[in-house]
């Protein structure tokens, strides 16, 4: 009898951990999205409506599609549309849709030292390189990093990788923003981000934003199930489901009502 019963509770407990397994979905996603606290605010409601336990990894974009191609992950959310439909078009991602967007934008110190404030984008850059004014770089292969390379690129056709006032931090954007204060430099973020900064750091905050509402710093994200057919054990059914979930009107009402210091930090604009 005591066998019979510790076999029941056994197989009971192999029972749910195989449901547990199941019924959780992991997810490769960029820094931004966990920095921000959106999917700390999304996750909670996505199990309550669907039953799924969502699981991420915040990352670069590039490392993040990478994941996605070794089957480390079942679906992604990230920002950097050319890596991802190339991503798409090699076979290792189905069923790309955006999702929400916001822009980038040029902080600095408070002080300005290169003087590129209300400059456009292309002028700004151009200035930083002919001031020699510091500049962080993410230097991870993020989608922010890819953004700013294609920025030195149009402006000056090479990267100043070897030139000493550009330092590539190998780090995320909130420790990329922390050392670019420190050193009085110059970086390039995503606004959700900078506010999430703004509203940690509050009066001790000694940088801002020098230039902004520059068409070429959009900044689309969007959500894509890896392929099943490259990756046979990806839970293809929970990815959809989270991919149906994120574009569905409550959902992108609820990443519209996304807020701090009273800002937006994302704007919902899945195709209906």
């Amino acid at each position: 009898m005591i066998k019979k019963t510790l076999l029941t509770l056994g197989l009971s407990t192999l029972m749910a951990m195989s449901l547990t397994a199941n019924d959780s979905l992991m997810m490769a996603t960029t820094t931004s999205t966990e920095d921000t606290g959106l999917l700390d605010y999304l996750a909670p409601q996505f199990e309550k409506d669907t039953g799924t336990t969502l699981k991420w990894v915040a990352t670069g974009t590039g490392k993040a599609l990478k994941m996605g191609e070794n089957c480390d992950v079942d679906v992604l959310l990230v920002h950097a549309p050319s890596a991802e439909k190339k991503f798409v078009d090699e076979g290792f991602g189905v069923n790309r849709n955006e999702v929400m967007f916001n822009d980038f934008v040029i902080i600095g110190p408070v002080s300005d030292p290169a003087g590129i404030s209300g400059k456009s984008t292309d002028d700004a850059f151009k200035e930083i390189k002919e001031k020699k004014a510091n500049f962080l770089s993410r230097g991870d292969n993020s989608g922010t990093h890819k953004k700013e390379l294609g920025m030195w690129e149009k402006v000056s056709k090479i990267v100043p990788e070897k030139d000493s006032w550009y330092v590539q931090t190998g780090q995320g954007m909130i420790a990329t923003i922390n050392m670019a204060s420190e050193k009085s430099g110059y970086t390039l973020t995503d606004r959700g981000t900078w506010i999430k900064y703004e509203s940690q750091k509050g009066d001790k905050n000694n940088m801002k934003i020098v230039v902004e509402n520059d068409n070429s710093l959009f900044n689309q994200y969007s959500v894509i199930t890896v392929n099943k057919d490259k990756c046979p054990n990806v839970k293809t059914k929970l990815a959809s489901d989270f991919s149906n979930w994120i574009v569905k009107d409550e959902t992108q009402k609820l990443i519209g009502d996304f807020k701090l210091l009273n800002k937006p930090l994302f704007t919902p604009n899945a195709k209906k």
